[in-house]
C-alpha cells in the first residue's frame, strides 16, 4: 500500500486532480492524463519520468496501458477538461 500512497503523492505534488468520471488523473496546465491501470502498473520513477516530461503542451498526452484512446474517447475527454 505505501507504494500506492507515494505515487498518490507524487501526483499531488505536481498538481494532478483525481476524476472519478474518468477514473484519471489529470493536470490542465501540463495537459497530461494518467489512467489509474497506468498509475498503478508502473512504478514511481516512471511515473515521475511522465511527469517531467516536455510534451509541449499544445494537445493533451494521455498516458494508459493501452497507448492512446480511442479518438472518440479523447475528443469526450478533452471536451469535459477543455481543449486549450
Amino acid at each position: 500500500m505505501k507504494t500506492l500512497d507515494t505515487k498518490q503523492n507524487i501526483l499531488d505534488d505536481a498538481g494532478f486532480a483525481y476524476s472519478i468520471d474518468r477514473m484519471a488523473y489529470f493536470n490542465r496546465k501540463s495537459k497530461k492524463i494518467f489512467s489509474v491501470e497506468y498509475v498503478e502498473d508502473h512504478d514511481e520513477d516512471d511515473l515521475e519520468r511522465a511527469i517531467r516530461e516536455d510534451t509541449g503542451g499544445e494537445e493533451w498526452k494521455f498516458y494508459f496501458n493501452s497507448g492512446e484512446p480511442p479518438e472518440s474517447v479523447r475528443r469526450e475527454i478533452e471536451a469535459s477538461l477543455g481543449r486549450g
